[in-house]
């Protein structure tokens, strides 16, 4: 057989049941070789979409997501979503086609260096330069992805070596990776200092990140809660970290999340962070002098990087709190501290925006009641990011997936395809802006192919309305420029031209009655819901 064979066999050794992708010429032999294998594949539209379809699938699945593409454009587009997945910790193995090898470097048709542009934002990435070799490094590839702080990693073939014969191979169990060794157990004497400071903690809160769902930790983190009734505040990235609906739950925390969840960590006396890089967005107030940190994460690096650490554990969360709480006897006398808690959210109780279009918050809040217990939701970036997050409830198995960390526009779209196809029992539903979903429309052709049953909101307000607060806050109102669309597309008549219902909505009535519809469809449905230009984020 041709490496091109074995790199699909070898696919196949890791489970992989399909990849998203867009072919040319540098990578047809491998494409070849998945039609003959008969491996699904999704064509995508752009690039850049079939790395979020993957970044969406593997978030959905709890798997690897595989994706592919040609060399020079074709792997340059891939650029912003192997960065997206890179900054949320998404396990991906990207394969790309590459000149053949004793081309590299004289800039023939369609050559870029994709292992040099991608080294800041992959765990790793290989230049395959010997047949012999593409076993082993596939094997290591997935290793890398999954394990430890997950990430993407990327392969690039050349067409030559695509096409060379191979007599055999041995695909491992398990490869041994000089150098890498993720560290999975916390130190026994860190975790007993935190222990000893969580039953003596007089103000604790627990903030948990998107770690915990990386490490299957939720039930983890339920249980340290049942046994010390610590209040929890959630990063955006851990928005389903815990259920919303125990009475422990106070709130997200950092520059979007809510004044009383920010107020409760500024006054805190232990902070119990967990699998959160506490970066700007999530940033937490440290200012109180008696005010201890304990932080949890199996990437060391991020461990006192944004903040002083008192506590540091490094390790996988799911372990580090298991033996955590088997180390306390006792919980912490907390009850003034709750009960403060509890006063505190009740005077900040947000009122109802008047509108005579739609209210973004007030539609989010209907859609979560009218949605299962495992659904899904897929956030873009800007305005539309935190209408959903802040007012859509997270219980039992419901997720929620978003470019957190690089804030990536257009990546609600194709993620949600792949959440769907890794998840089909899930109801999905997507929200973006009108600048979010321009960015890659095209891929409504791919909903439409794979008949995916997904609901697409559009809150539509001619802005790019998080830019345009920027904008008024930093320089005032008549700063306001290049961030308006001054002759927005019907996107109703886009969604039925690629074949999917929609219907546009002014009010709230309105949306309920297409959200009602929408649901009832059992088929793709995208919703365009007008929104006042100058409603704010907050």
């Amino acid at each position: 057989m041709i490496v091109a064979d074995l790199i699909v066999k070898c696919l196949k050794k890791e489970n992989v049941e399909l990849v998203y992708g867009y072919p040319g010429g540098h990578i047809l032999p491998v494409y070849e070789s998945i039609r003959k294998q008969d491996m699904k594949h999704v064509l995508v539209r752009n690039e850049q979409s079939a790395v979020h379809n993957a970044n969406g699938y593997a978030r959905a699945s709890k798997k690897v997501g595989v994706c592919l593409a040609t060399s020079g454009p074709g792997a340059t587009n891939m650029i912003t979503g192997i960065s997206t997945a890179y900054m949320d910790s998404v396990p991906l193995v990207i394969i790309t086609g590459q000149v053949p090898l004793n081309q590299i470097g004289d800039d023939v048709f369609q050559e870029a260096d994709i292992i040099g542009s991608t080294e800041p934002f992959t765990k790793y990435n290989y230049l395959v330069k010997n047949k012999d070799e593409v076993a082993g490094i596939i094997k290591k590839a997935f290793k890398i992805a999954r394990t430890g702080r997950p990430g993407p990693v990327l392969i690039d073939i050349p067409k030559d070596i695509q096409l060379q014969k191979i007599r055999s191979y041995e695909y491992p169990d398990d490869i041994f990776i000089k150098g890498y060794n993720p560290v999975f157990e916390g130190h026994i004497g860190q975790i007993k200092r935190a222990a000893n400071n969580i039953k003596k903690a007089k103000k604790p809160v627990i903030c948990c990140g998107g770690g915990v769902l990386s490490s299957d930790a939720k039930e983890e983190v339920a249980e340290l809660v049942r046994k010390t009734d610590i209040p929890v505040l959630v990063t955006f990235m851990g928005l389903c970290a815990f259920d919303q609906t125990n009475p422990n739950y106070i709130g997200m925390v950092g520059m979007h999340g809510e004044n009383y969840s920010n107020k409760i960590i500024k006054e805190s006396d232990l902070v119990i962070v967990i699998g959160s890089r506490v970066a700007d967005r999530s940033k937490i107030d440290v200012t109180a002098r008696s005010k201890k940190i304990i932080q949890i994460d199996i990437d060391s690096a991020e461990i006192g990087k944004n903040l002083s650490v008192d506590i540091p554990i490094v390790g996988d969360a799911k372990n580090i709190l298991k033996d955590i709480i088997e180390r306390i006897d006792k919980a912490p006398e907390i009850s003034e501290w709750k009960e403060y808690i509890c006063n505190l959210k009740g005077r900040y109780q947000e009122k109802i925006e008047e509108t005579p279009l739609v209210n973004p918050k007030e539609a989010m809040k209907f859609a979560s009641d009218n949605m299962s217990d495992n659904a899904i939701l897929i956030t873009d970036v800007g305005q539309n990011q935190f209408w959903a997050a802040r007012n859509f409830k997270f219980y039992k198995d419901r997720m929620i997936f978003g470019s957190g960390g690089l804030g990536t526009m257009g990546y609600s779209l194709p993620a949600s395809i792949g959440a769907k196809m890794g998840k089909p029992d899930s109801e999905v539903i997507a929200v973006m802006g009108d600048g979010g979903i321009q960015m890659l429309l095209a891929e409504l052709g791919v909903v439409k192919e794979q008949n995916l049953d997904i609901k697409i909101i559009v809150f539509n307000n001619a802005r790019l309305g998080m830019v345009k607060e920027l904008q008024e806050n930093s320089y005032g109102r008549p700063s306001v420029f290049g961030t308006i669309f001054t002759d927005s597309p019907d996107f109703e008549a886009i969604a039925k031209a690629f074949g999917l219902r929609g219907r546009t909505v002014k009010n709230n009535q309105e949306f309920e009655e297409a959200f009602k519809e929408a649901m009832d469809s059992k088929e793709a449905f995208l919703i365009e819901a007008l929104v006042d230009s100058d409603f704010k984020t907050l």
